[in-house]
């Protein structure tokens, strides 16, 4: 599929990578239909976030359409339309359990770099950063 990625201060491009797969039970793969741009994305442009990588595919707000899920997933259907959030969150922590879905403990596989970098961590975010998980944006 071809995706919006970022290649350097101030310089993005679209490039070919590989289509997503269900890495795991609860995950789902969107067919991206729009997407947006904001403010959040211009400080990943101007290289003010760190440890985003050449080649990271950008996009946090978006929408589509289910086209796979994976076993566990109960509450989404294939050909369902959704709106993805810019969170990844688990569901099932303290945090999730009480709506706070931003500050998952579980979701963001690098903690400790979120910890070094804004002093406290933070729930995953799609494609914004290596500090924030590392998952693949949605301007694909």
């Amino acid at each position: 599929m071809r995706a919006l990625t970022w290649q350097g201060t101030n310089k993005v491009g679209i490039e070919n990578v590989p289509d997503p797969k269900l890495l795991n039970r609860s995950d789902c793969i969107i067919k991206v239909s729009s997407t947006a741009i904001c403010g959040s994305d211009l400080h990943l442009y101007g290289g003010k976030v760190p440890t985003l990588l050449k080649g990271d595919v950008l996009g946090h707000e978006f929408m589509g359409e289910v086209v796979e899920i994976g076993r566990d997933v109960k509450k989404l259907k294939v050909g369902e339309k959704v709106v993805v959030p810019f969170n990844i969150a688990c569901g099932q922590c303290y945090f999730c359990e009480n709506k706070m879905f931003s500050a998952c403990d579980n979701s963001n596989p690098n903690p400790g770099i979120s910890q070094l970098g804004t002093g406290q961590n933070c729930s995953a975010l799609f494609g914004y950063t290596h500090m924030c998980g590392g998952y693949a944006g949605g301007q694909a």
